[in-house]
């Protein structure tokens, strides 16, 4: 678990009750299955109750909010994670005060990417929520995917254009005035096409295939901001 979720537990375990925090983390646990398999607006609030071994009383009893509620609490909770293991991969390969030799800048950029695409297999459940957002979104309440944005990506983009101007700084790309614009041209040549053919890790490709997408993306992408 992540510093910032770690800090979030803590901060729970002060203002909520042991029993009842560890109830509605059972409860969040048990609703990211559910909402990973079903997504949104297929899964019931009885499903999700029963899914925890709760009463939906019980469960309109910690969550108020019902559904909904559940369903910001289980993305938050997951994005904040991932997002914590994404900025640590970025600080370890792409740290600005250890920027990577001219030679190792291809090396590292294709370590980063590999690093983010392999972690659709250590977060299953989280990237199969993100699936269904992207295919929900005229379903899912404004407000829940306001809190996913402000919770994984918006922290992740402003990471990764910090280091995009790091590698500026240290003359190894020239981003054309706007890093995370080059932050997101990044995700996009090495990790997209690997996240729709994959269908955000349910159907894993080859190695060999994946190797080929995030070499080539890499490829591309310093072509189009290789300094000089």
């Amino acid at each position: 678990m992540g510093s910032s979720n770690d800090a979030r537990v803590e901060q729970a375990r002060r203002e909520i009750p042991p029993r009842k925090l560890e109830k509605q983390m059972a409860m969040a646990s048990a609703a990211c299955t559910v909402f990973g398999h079903e997504g949104y607006a297929r899964a019931s609030v009885d499903a999700l109750a029963a899914a925890a071994g709760v009463s939906t009383r019980t469960l309109y009893n910690h969550f108020p909010g019902g559904k909904a509620e559940l369903f910001r609490t289980v993305v938050t909770w997951t994005s904040s994670e991932v997002k914590d293991a994404q900025i640590a991969r970025i600080q370890a390969l792409l740290d600005p005060a250890r920027p990577p030799r001219p030679d190792d800048l291809e090396r590292d950029l294709v370590a980063l990417a590999r690093a983010f695409v392999g972690l659709m297999t250590e977060y299953p459940n989280h990237f199969a929520l993100v699936r269904h957002i992207h295919a929900e979104a005229d379903h899912v309440p404004p407000e829940v995917l306001e809190a996913w944005h402000d919770a994984g990506p918006a922290p992740v983009g402003r990471a990764l254009a910090d280091a995009m101007t790091g590698l500026a700084d240290a003359d190894l790309i020239d981003v054309h005035g706007d890093a995370a614009l080059a932050g997101g041209h990044f995700m996009a040549l090495t990790s997209h096409a690997i996240v729709q053919t994959s269908h955000y890790g349910v159907l894993p490709l080859a190695k060999e295939e994946t190797d080929r997408l995030i070499t080539g993306g890499v490829a591309a992408f310093l072509r189009a901001y290789r300094a000089g």
